[in-house]
């Protein structure tokens, strides 16, 4: 089941894609998809609605965060061993973890807007994951069971201020616009395997990440499992699990970095596709 929210900033409402590719509207069933929809007996309920009886949505609406009230944004960085290679990192032992601000979230298409002074603005293409169901001190064997499901995330990243200004990457993280995600919610039943998806990201139609989650240095399950152990994980929190080799702070031998009117298209197996333009905060 893939679940989305659809419509312009604050007039947000609940849908689905069927498999036909067509969006339907969910509002006779649920008021939003949000945290209070994402356990297994919620969504148990939705995937026995006959989606012929759905309404059809016309046009193309814009695709909006896909829940309303997103709890936690929970990033792993450097959990590629070639990505960790091409920014000379060290393999870590234990996964590293950095805070995103829930401002920086946005839809899958939206503009993606430079701030004022930056200089190394870059793409990340990460498969994200949706907690369904509150997970404390869980094990690997256990930890899918968490989830609700799977998404696409840019974790676009302003290197200069992640690496520059001193004190933690969330600097460089957390501007307004970098967290695209989406666009669509795809229920856990619908991918079997995490570990086994192809990802890509193109700027400008030129192919720079090209890589696959199966080359995580640390899996999903071991993710949630040992997040778990540090802090209670709740429904409707999401954890961005790192990015494949092709970032451009490790393009050699000069590093490239985003500009005004750069289009990022990404795309992961069985998860959609994103489309960002850039723009820059005056």
């Amino acid at each position: 089941m893939k679940l989305v929210r659809y419509g312009n900033e604050g007039f947000e409402r609940p849908g689905l894609i069927d498999d036909s590719r067509i969006l339907r509207d969910l509002s006779q069933h649920i008021p939003d998809v949000s945290s209070s929809i994402l356990s297994d007996s919620s969504l148990e309920k939705l995937r026995k609605i006959e989606t012929g009886t759905l309404p059809k949505v016309e046009g193309t609406p814009r695709f909006a965060p896909i829940i309303s009230n997103i709890g936690k944004f929970l990033c792993i960085g450097l959990n590629y061993s070639d990505h960790a290679a091409e920014t000379g990192a060290t393999i870590p032992e234990h996964p590293i973890l950095f805070l995103k601000a829930n401002s920086a979230i946005t839809g899958a298409n939206d503009n993606v807007v430079m701030p004022r002074r930056s200089t190394h603005t870059d793409w990340e293409i990460e498969l994200g994951v949706i907690i369904g169901s509150k997970a404390k001190y869980v094990s690997e064997e256990q930890a899918l069971n968490h989830v609700a499901g799977y998404c696409i995330v840019n974790d676009v990243s302003e290197r200069r201020f992640q690496n520059r200004l001193s004190g933690q990457w969330t600097k460089g993280k957390s501007c307004d616009t970098f967290g695209p995600i989406g666009p669509w919610l795809v229920t856990r039943d619908e991918i079997p395997d995490p570990q086994s998806l192809s990802m890509t990201l193109e700027v400008n139609g030129k192919r720079m990440q090209t890589g696959n989650t199966g080359t995580m240095i640390f899996t999903v399950a071991q993710i949630i499992s040992h997040l778990s152990e540090l802090m209670t994980l709740h429904p409707g929190d999401i954890i961005s699990t790192g990015t494949p080799p092709g970032v451009g702070a490790g393009k050699k031998p000069n590093p490239i970095f985003l500009k005004q009117g750069d289009v990022m298209e990404l795309q992961i197996s069985g998860l959609g596709q994103q489309r960002q333009v850039i723009s820059q905060d005056k």
